[in-house]
């Protein structure tokens, strides 16, 4: 089965910036979709970005509207990893964010997450 690893989380000031890296196990090819959620305290964890990966809308992305103008998500499917470059930060940022996989087993899509990296934004 596939695994997902974050890392790059930290804290940074207001206006800072920050890349956050997620590292799969397997092919990131074989996904729909790759994207990256983040949770607050006490807030449903909400979709921050994601990026298509396979089919004839490979490559298209979507942000959440909080981010966008922000943040960008990339991917390098030759080495299995996506990227989430965070610009401008904002303390309402400051949540545990996660790498997120979407596949398609037996007709299913089925979701695989990583363990989360925190990110605050504070001065």
């Amino acid at each position: 089965q596939v695994q997902l690893v974050e890392s790059g989380g930290g804290l940074v000031q207001p206006g800072g910036s920050l890349r956050l890296s997620c590292a799969a196990s397997g092919s990131i090819s074989s996904m729909l979709v790759m994207g990256w959620y983040r949770q607050a305290p006490g807030k449903k964890r909400e979709l921050v970005a994601t990026i298509i990966s396979t089919g004839i809308s490979t490559g298209v992305t979507n942000y959440a509207d909080s981010v966008k103008g922000r943040f960008t998500i990339s991917r390098d499917n030759a080495k299995n990893m996506v990227f989430l470059q965070m610009n401008s930060l904002k303390p309402e940022d400051t949540a545990v964010y996660y790498c997120n996989g979407k596949k398609l087993v037996a007709l299913t899509p089925v979701d695989y997450w990583g363990q989360g990296t925190q990110v605050t934004v504070s001065a």
